[in-house]
């Protein structure tokens, strides 16, 4: 009989415990894997070596900022080119990030990625996001070339901010540091590439192997 007495007793913390879940599942995207921000992470630290590389070679190794800056034929001339790596960074790192979340997403017995909370997320990350997309290229197109990394880190870090609500409590922290970066980039306007590495990329394997590490391991 002992045994049936604390079976009785336990099940109603496993059912609070259940009741949670469900809860938290149902309000907050949590499947969100960590190893999705490392792929990320490696994502814009090759796409910021490939944009230096690029802008060296072809508008004077350590001025290539200045030359954009002052010369529209150069700003044009780069603008393809920058505009294809951008694009391809936002399409490699959406394909890790959905490939690892997804592999986690079905380990945890759910069938689909799109949820309600997936999608208030996605719409949260996108508006900021779409924004600072127009406004950066807008900065690049007057010439303003030096604040466009400072933008971009700015207003993703906006949009993890805004987003952070409906996902991991890490993305918060992810989005202040961002923006921390962006602020800096006002600063030291010659270290624009640097400041993208170190964020969108050493930032996204930081916080993603930290996510890694506490929900998944």
């Amino acid at each position: 009989m002992k045994p049936a007495v604390q079976d009785v007793q336990q099940d109603p913390l496993a059912q609070l415990t259940e009741i949670r879940a469900i809860m938290e599942r149902s309000t907050r995207f949590i499947s969100l894997s960590g190893l999705s921000g490392v792929g990320a992470g490696l994502v814009a630290l090759a796409g910021a070596g490939a944009a230096h590389v690029y802008l060296s070679r072809h508008f004077k190794a350590r001025f290539y900022l200045w030359v954009l800056g002052e010369s529209g034929a150069a700003r044009e001339k780069a603008l393809p080119y920058l505009l294809a790596l951008a694009l391809g960074m936002i399409a490699a790192a959406v394909l890790v990030a959905a490939f690892f979340t997804l592999r986690r997403t079905r380990r945890a017995g759910l069938q689909t990625l799109w949820t309600a909370p997936a999608r208030r997320l996605l719409l949260a990350l996108l508006v900021p996001l779409a924004a600072g997309a127009f406004f950066c290229l807008k900065l690049y197109l007057l010439g303003a070339v030096e604040l466009v990394v400072p933008g971009l880190l700015v207003f993703y870090g906006l949009a993890l901010l805004n987003g952070s609500k409906y996902t991991l409590d890490e993305i918060r922290y992810l989005g202040l540091t961002l923006i921390g970066l962006g602020l800096l980039g006002l600063l030291l306007p010659g270290y624009g590439l640097a400041l993208f590495a170190l964020g969108f990329g050493l930032g996204h394997i930081g916080y993603g192997l930290a996510m890694y590490r506490r929900y998944e391991r």
